[in-house]
């Protein structure tokens, strides 16, 4: 089985605008917009992407990282619309957002 691909493998498959960031990024409590789910074309990837935007991460939804588990690996408790989800970090990685402006 491949490693899903995320962050850095999968810049190249869209030009994203200079002020987008993986979800997993975002500051804890700072609200963004999604702006894109990079679809893989194929393998575990696209598996991921397909059941994140099932689950409402879909481009212009409004996002949150309400709580982060323990350690750099924990996973995230993450608000889309009026729903809160538990994401591992390489899940949340997939997510491409704009930090909302003050």
């Amino acid at each position: 089985m491949s490693a899903p691909l995320h962050g850095p493998a999968m810049a190249g498959l869209r030009a994203e605008p200079r002020d987008t960031l993986p979800l997993d990024q975002l500051p804890a409590r700072q609200w963004a917009i999604v702006h894109d789910v990079p679809m893989p074309h194929a393998g575990l990837g696209r598996a991921v992407a397909i059941r994140l935007m099932e689950l409402g991460f879909v481009p212009g939804e409004r996002v949150c990282i309400v709580r982060q588990g323990p350690g750099q690996g924990g996973p995230l408790a993450v608000r889309v619309g009026h729903t809160t989800f538990a994401l591992r970090r390489h899940e949340a990685a997939y997510i491409q957002v704009m930090p909302a402006r003050a």
